[in-house]
């Protein structure tokens, strides 16, 4: 079984969580591609997805939207788990878990909205990397003002804990007909 661990991204952030994510998978003993979602991406040679894309204004960046909505070119709908890379780290203390929580339940309302039928094993949200230069004017004063941070927020962890969970069931067989 070949699983495609696809990302889309502007800055870097989900491309490192999806390589993470990658070689946790392989070090399962599963075999892995890592491939940024553009139009090139062919899904019929996957049998498992983990898909991953930064979130901008709640939804995801559209070449990762377009790969959901087109299918993953079988009648059946293969195995799948989502995660999305946000900024609710960055956040000042009082609205980080608050922000969390909020973002968490919109996305995975917009998320299994892509696709009628969609059923992922899980959807999780990682904080990712947040620079001065990724924000607009409006997005500094805001970080600024709740107190917020720029830096690198990825919880590793957290993300390696994910990515053995989505191991351990593929080698369970959840990726089996």
């Amino acid at each position: 079984m070949t699983v495609l661990v696809g990302h889309a991204g502007r800055h870097g952030s989900t491309r490192g969580i999806a390589e993470r994510i990658g070689e946790r998978l392989a070090g399962h003993g599963e075999r892995v591609e890592v491939r940024p979602l553009d139009g090139a991406v062919d899904p019929g040679g996957y049998e498992a997805f983990v898909l991953g894309s930064a979130v901008y204004d709640m939804a995801w960046l559209p070449e990762a939207a377009d790969f959901v909505r087109r299918g993953f070119g079988a009648a059946r709908t293969p195995p799948v788990w989502l995660f999305s890379v946000g900024a609710a780290d960055a956040l000042g203390r009082p609205l980080r878990s608050y922000a969390a929580r909020k973002e968490e339940g919109r996305l995975f309302a917009y998320l299994t909205g892509l696709r009628p039928g969609l059923h992922p094993r899980s959807v999780r949200l990682f904080s990712g990397a947040v620079a001065r230069e990724h924000l607009p004017p409006a997005g500094r004063l805001f970080l600024r003002a709740t107190g917020g941070s720029y830096g690198d927020h990825r919880n590793w962890p957290e993300i390696d804990a994910w990515a053995d969970s989505v191991a351990r069931e593929l080698a369970a067989g959840a990726a089996r007909p």
